[in-house]
């Protein structure tokens, strides 16, 4: 019996760089569809109806990568399937010599009779002697074969096992591209029509999705650049990290070192800190304690809308570092901003 390879099959889906993740129960709406059927009719209106779409492709991309997280725990649920699947498999050889070695000795439908027993004994000591050795063989032969039997309904239920954690696995993959294609031509189709607006718009939907941005001179003051207010010293560290990604790309799916997206970025900063994090604004929410909008510490975690969507780092003074949208870098900008949902200290 050859047991079962404990090597997955998974190779990692080539994407672009822009996107990583797996769609599990993500519905996407079609890149053409609009909320309703009205069309902008004012540059102002246009600049609304971008920023709600800039909102909708955040929301979409973290959703990708809730996904992701999703696939790799299925994955690891079909790997651990697989090592039980050898166990068993294991288990299975292990017993075969044994039996092999009764069917030999004739023990199976060939235990000698009682009659044979008699017949054959020297003596009353010799028969009582061959009655002894026989209930014996006969108990060890009873056991193996009992142990083998459910050895391999053991095996036999692990390989079923094994194969449905990987057929999930697998068939969530393959919604991947189907996801990956849907975010792009989403994403090409925001692009197209953001390059299209002119600059105030443009300015207007940064504002509208991502906050007002400080100026240079608001960025410079020792009140946003020292996290020495911070709490602790990870959460220090991680300000002073996030702080040092302002003016690198949005991009969807990354987390770093060139380009983030929301949940990247927190997720790099507090990597920095020694403090694992998820790939996931929805995950991170639900991570270290709840605090109020009042009792907010630098490095606390803000998240936006419901389902969360989107995460940021608050600094202090009111302020938070994010990365926030497609043709907007990393930048620091207020809390208090449409979709607030909470915040969370995790360090």
């Amino acid at each position: 019996m050859t047991p079962r390879s404990t090597a997955r099959r998974w190779a990692r889906v080539a994407v672009p760089a822009a996107v990583t993740g797996v769609l599990l129960t993500v519905v996407v709406a079609p890149a053409s569809a609009a909320p309703d059927d009205a069309q902008p009719t004012t540059a102002a209106d246009a600049a609304r109806a971008v920023a709600d779409t800039a909102h909708q492709i955040e929301a979409l991309g973290e959703q990708v990568n809730d996904a992701e997280l999703a696939l790799t725990d299925l994955q690891t649920a079909a790997a651990d399937a697989d090592a039980t699947a050898d166990q068993a498999d294991a288990q299975v050889a292990a017993l075969q010599p044994q039996v092999d070695a009764i069917v030999l000795t004739g023990f199976v439908d060939g235990v000698p009779s009682g009659l044979e027993t008699v017949l054959t004994s020297g003596s009353a000591d010799e028969m009582l002697q061959r009655w002894s050795t026989i209930n014996q063989l006969t108990d060890h032969t009873d056991a193996v074969l009992a142990e083998l039997a459910a050895a391999q309904q053991a095996a036999a239920a692990a390989r079923s096992a094994a194969d449905q954690a990987e057929a999930t696995a697998a068939a969530s993959l393959d919604a991947l591209q189907t996801q990956q294609d849907e975010l792009q031509t989403q994403l090409a189709a925001y692009r197209s029509t953001y390059a299209q607006l002119a600059a105030p718009q443009r300015a207007a939907v940064s504002t509208a999705v991502g906050g007002p941005e400080l100026s240079a001179a608001a960025m410079a003051d020792a009140a946003y650049a020292a996290p020495a207010a911070a709490p602790s010293e990870a959460a220090a560290a991680a300000i002073q990290t996030a702080l040092a990604q302002v003016g690198k790309p949005y991009v969807v799916g990354a987390a770093g070192p060139d380009g983030f997206d929301c949940s990247g970025l927190t997720q790099f900063a507090y990597a920095a800190a020694g403090i694992s994090l998820p790939h996931s604004s929805r995950a991170q929410s639900g991570l270290g304690t709840a605090v109020a909008r009042a009792d907010l510490q630098p490095g606390d975690l803000v998240v936006f809308y419901s389902p969360v969507s989107h995460v940021g780092m608050y600094i202090g003074n009111g302020q938070m570092v994010h990365a926030s949208v497609s043709g907007r870098p990393v930048a620091v900008t207020s809390v208090d901003q449409r979709g607030y949902a909470g915040a969370r200290r995790v360090a």
